[in-house]
């Protein structure tokens, strides 16, 4: 087995904020090679959700390209054997992806509307919905990477605070939807030896591969981020200094630019096809 080819690396620091425009998107993009990444700017100065969608649609077109999104492509489904139990809805990701764009008519690919209303119950949003450990639901590969000791990542049903995934998650899965006829999302669809395909990323792992400590990944000065490019046998960036958002994209692209080499990642011990299926699985998780 070989591992599949790429000519350029993209990691999109995601966002389900309310709202039309995102502060929080950033794109950063390498080349093959050494070369220090950049950033992708907005078409009009701050990025949508659907400008993120017709932008990968056209990159993966130009040139081989691995995208990488930092959310949660499915919730858990595996252990409860429903993504919401006690619901219909369908039981496979890309299936589920259309269900939630259906569901969901919240501007730019939004499904707030989801978790607030259509399926509250299956949320936690504070102590009125009792005891949150009750909705502490994971995926096969987040037990499995907190096993490995990388730590307990968020679930796609707390959807209280500033770390939660929930809001980034379901909207994300919308934009799957969208992009899905144009681009392989992996693990849904096999690997493909030639052409674009799309991930689901950690940050985290890469700023732990690029030497960051464990809950110190940000990088907030031009020498944190370049010490963590040198890290990842990366050339220094030149650019102006990127906020939080665009260090994260600028790092995991270029760990996705040496992560893509190794066979290991892209055949974990524990993904099985149903897990494939149903769950998907975090690159870089083996």
């Amino acid at each position: 087995m070989t591992a599949p080819t790429f000519d350029r690396f993209v990691a999109i620091d995601w966002s389900g904020a309310k709202g039309a425009r995102h502060k929080g998107i950033a794109v950063g993009l390498c080349e093959a090679g050494r070369d220090a990444p950049r950033l992708i700017a907005a078409p009009d100065g701050i990025w949508s959700r659907r400008a993120v969608a017709d932008w990968l649609i056209a990159a993966a077109d130009e040139a081989p390209t691995l995208f990488g999104f930092d959310f949660s492509f499915a919730p858990p489904l595996i252990g409860r054997g429903s993504y919401l139990p006690g619901e219909t809805v369908p039981d496979e990701g890309p299936a589920f992806w259309a269900y939630v764009d259906g569901l969901c008519d919240d501007v730019d690919l939004g499904a707030a509307s989801l978790l607030e209303i259509h399926h509250r119950r299956h949320f936690y949003f504070g102590k009125a919905d009792g005891a949150k450990a009750a909705f502490m639901h994971n995926r096969v590969c987040e037990a499995h990477y907190n096993a490995g000791g990388g730590g307990k990542p968020s679930t796609v049903y707390d959807a209280i605070g500033a770390a939660q995934v929930a809001k980034a998650s379901f909207a994300g899965m919308r934009l799957l939807h969208h992009v899905h006829p144009a681009v392989p999302i992996w693990p849904f669809e096999p690997i493909v030896g030639a052409g674009s395909m799309i991930v689901e990323i950690y940050t985290s792992i890469a700023a732990r591969a690029a030497g960051r400590p464990k809950g110190r990944s940000k990088m907030r000065d031009m020498d944190m981020l370049n010490a963590a490019l040198s890290a990842l046998d990366c050339t220094a960036y030149q650019g102006e200094t990127p906020d939080d958002h665009g260090a994260d994209a600028l790092v995991t692209a270029v760990w996705m630019r040496r992560a893509a080499n190794d066979m290991a990642l892209w055949h974990p011990s524990a993904l099985t096809e149903k897990i494939a299926r149903t769950e998907g699985w975090t690159f870089g998780i083996f």
